[in-house]
């Protein structure tokens, strides 16, 4: 919707900039109300990327957030849709309806490009879901600022103790009814663009907290920014797969859980799209 809002806005502003200098006189307007188009165009994404500037320059990142922003998170999905709008991404979404519809959950899904965050949250847009990122996400220009006000935590990857101080804020932020939890159980990109094995250890929110577990899988976002280089759209695929209710996982151990987890996505990808050990 935002997206044909803003291409409105655009074609009415070139309208007039063609009507003001008088291309609509004759033939001039061929060439006069393109140009103006791409201007505006043009101009409209630079207004809105210093206004991101300064909503960003306005969170202190020293400061913890406690509460999820309704601005800051309405602010990012503009922006991702513009983002998608830009780099021609097409969203083809399947078995959304299976979605908890009340109550916070736990979303997983498989790990492909930077990207994949933004088209979940266009994805599920009700879902008022915080990711779990690397730490390393914090410095990120923009992003990092503005994931701190939508809930979003950062994990060290490479200390276990800060690891589970994450997740442990993380199950209290569920407890507590902020936010639900969405992650990406492999822990990182791995550049191949296939499911590798998970670290269970993040399951532990599931297995604290006994909320429905989300289980979801993408395809082809590794392939948006390379094709947006060449003018080529994508299509993403976005897969709500299946929702695990926490009396089917009661009992489990978080090995065991990640385990089915895995199992429902592979089969959702299939074997082409699956690391396997060589022997």
């Amino acid at each position: 919707m935002v997206r044909y809002i803003a291409l409105a806005l655009v074609l009415l502003v070139a309208c007039g900039i063609c009507a003001g200098v008088g291309g609509f006189a004759g033939l001039q307007w061929l060439w006069v109300l393109p140009l103006s188009f791409l201007g505006s165009l043009l101009g409209l994404a630079v207004i809105f990327f210093l206004f991101l500037c300064v909503c960003s320059a306005l969170v202190n990142p020293e400061k913890t957030q406690e509460k999820d922003s309704p601005f800051y998170r309405g602010l990012i999905s503009v922006a991702a849709q513009l983002a998608v709008f830009f780099l021609q991404a097409h969203i083809h979404t399947e078995g959304l309806e299976k979605a908890p519809k009340s109550g916070r959950f736990f979303l997983v899904c498989n790990h492909l490009a930077n990207i994949d965050p933004g088209v979940i949250l266009l994805s599920l847009p009700k879902s008022q879901l915080a990711f779990i990122a690397k730490r390393e996400s914090k410095t990120m220009f923009l992003v990092g600022k503005l994931m701190r006000k939508i809930m979003c935590q950062f994990i060290n990857r490479e200390n276990d103790r800060e690891a589970l101080k994450t997740i442990i804020n993380c199950i209290r932020l569920i407890q507590e009814d902020k936010v639900s939890v969405g992650v990406f159980p492999e822990g990182r990109i791995t550049g191949d663009d296939l499911l590798h094995p998970f670290r269970s250890g993040v399951f532990k929110i599931a297995q604290k907290t006994k909320v429905p577990i989300a289980v979801c899988t993408l395809q082809n976002t590794q392939c948006v920014m390379k094709n947006a280089i060449k003018l080529k759209p994508t299509d993403v695929h976005f897969h709500l797969v299946g929702v695990i209710q926490p009396e089917e996982y009661a009992g489990l151990t978080t090995v065991e859980i990640a385990e089915r987890v895995h199992a429902m996505m592979a089969e959702d990808l299939g074997p082409d799209l699956v690391w396997q050990e060589t022997p």
